[in-house]
């Protein structure tokens, strides 16, 4: 049996079940819908544009959040590596900064940028910034010692040593830290539209609870499921897996 056909018929035992629980539960539909029912709003949330407005706002909004923080996570996992002083001291606050869960920014954010789409960017921005920097950080020091003494051996020095030794030996770590910076960031979007509105997934989920609602979360709720996994086992699998084939790591 195929992995994709395991998925399939697990899929499918699920929905059984909560098809089954849905009916037999005794609650009224829109505290517990049926999988019909969920599936109805779904539909008519894509035709009528409501739920593809949605995902296109919250994609612009990650995406762009998500390459601020690369290029921060870059520098800086740059900064932390080359000098020891940096190392000593944004290294060890980037540290702590980690443990912060990013919507604990937000009261921030709202009061430096006010509750408009600026203060959501910079939660998704922060969410991924520290973990790519601590990556990034992570990868640039894990490049084998032999391979900066033959390249500064052949006289390569500053950036044309980082761009054809430092970058391309660190790339396996900082893929890993795509991936989970990724994540964090799609987690951080989500709080931050959940709480500061300006359309987007979050506002819809927000606005099927107070409405009572509970197709339409559920709808939004398998619409952001879907993103997330074609995201990480589509794009970032497959640049891994062609990393891990350029390194001969994997056939």
């Amino acid at each position: 049996m195929t992995t994709a056909l395991r998925r399939v018929i697990f899929i499918a035992m699920i929905a059984a079940i909560w098809e089954v629980t849905s009916k037999l539960s005794g609650l009224p539909s829109f505290m517990f819908p049926s999988l019909a029912q969920v599936f109805e709003t779904l539909v008519n949330g894509l035709i009528s544009g409501q739920i593809t407005a949605a995902i296109g706002k919250s994609m612009g909004r990650i995406l762009l959040g998500f390459l601020i923080a690369i290029i921060i996570g870059l520098i800086l996992g740059y900064f932390i590596w080359r000098y020891k002083l940096v190392e000593d001291t944004l290294g060890f606050v980037v540290t702590a900064l980690q443990s912060i869960p990013s919507i604990v920014w937000f009261p921030l954010a709202i009061i430096w940028f006010g509750l408009n789409d600026f203060s959501i960017l910079f939660i998704v921005t922060i969410g991924a910034t520290w973990t790519m920097t601590v990556n990034a950080t992570s990868g640039f020091k894990n490049v084998p010692p032999l391979y900066q003494r033959v390249a500064k051996t052949y006289g390569s020095t500053g950036f044309h040593f980082v761009r054809t030794v430092i970058l391309p030996a660190s790339v396996p770590q900082i893929i890993s830290g795509l991936r989970i910076a990724w994540a964090f960031s799609w987690r951080a979007l989500m709080a931050g539209e959940l709480l500061g509105g300006g359309g987007g997934l979050g506002q819809l989920l927000e606005m099927g609870r107070s409405l009572g609602q509970m197709d339409l979360v559920i709808s939004v709720m398998i619409i952001i499921a879907i993103i997330g996994t074609i995201v990480d086992n589509v794009v970032f699998s497959r640049i891994e897996r062609n990393v891990q084939m350029k390194w001969g790591v994997h056939s």
